[in-house]
């Protein structure tokens, strides 16, 4: 990924694919959007291309997109029988989210952004318990727009810490990302399976 991302950086299109690797992120966690945000705003900092507001402007934008995909496919869709919620660490965040959104839907929207499965079941269970869209669309502009000057400030940092070294700015932008997300994910894992000790998974198909 290190070597895609430097080589994609000199091109117009890097600005395309954060926008996509942001919105496919916002419905499909295994894509590391927040990765890929860090690394180039290291790599604009440490090596001047590409261009850092334009990353943010497609990161956020991105992200707004793919919480909005998140939402749509909640109210289409069962949720719960989707793979990657099947699990028991899943069946236990939807639980918890549909709870937590009754009582404080907002900063709860805010804060999931920041957590790559937390904010697609956040998003998506907003949409299958028909979490207002007008209210759901005001908060994502902002969780959105914070969450990109988050990564941006993280590549920020790396890079003019590597400054002149950009694949080290690179690596530690990718590496950094996954960590974070790794972190939190397993925070709101074990918060969630605090709130709810005695949640078991179930089968959907019962």
């Amino acid at each position: 990924m290190q070597n895609w991302i430097l080589t994609l950086a000199a091109s117009p299109l890097v600005y395309l694919w954060m926008y996509l690797f942001a919105v496919i992120d916002g419905f499909f966690p295994p894509i590391p959007s927040e990765s890929m945000a860090i690394a180039l705003a290291a790599l604009s900092v440490s090596s001047g291309q590409p261009n850092l507001a334009l990353i943010i402007i497609s990161a956020a934008a991105g992200a707004f997109t793919g919480d909005q995909i998140a939402y749509s496919i909640g109210k289409r869709l069962a949720v719960s029988r989707l793979p990657f919620m099947r699990s028991p660490r899943g069946r236990r965040t939807l639980d918890w989210s549909e709870r937590t959104l009754a009582r404080r839907g907002g900063a709860f929207i805010l804060a999931a952004r920041y957590i790559p499965i937390g904010r697609v079941a956040v998003n998506m269970t907003a949409g299958a318990v028909g979490y207002s869209r007008r209210r759901f669309v005001g908060f994502v502009v902002i969780a959105s727009l914070t969450w990109a000057l988050y990564c941006a400030a993280i590549g920020i940092g790396a890079g003019a810490w590597f400054k002149g070294h950009p694949m080290h700015a690179i690596v530690v932008g990718v590496v950094g990302g996954l960590l974070i997300g790794v972190i939190l994910d397993f925070s709101l894992g074990r918060l969630a399976s605090r709130k709810n000790p005695a949640a078991e998974p179930t089968d959907p198909a019962v």
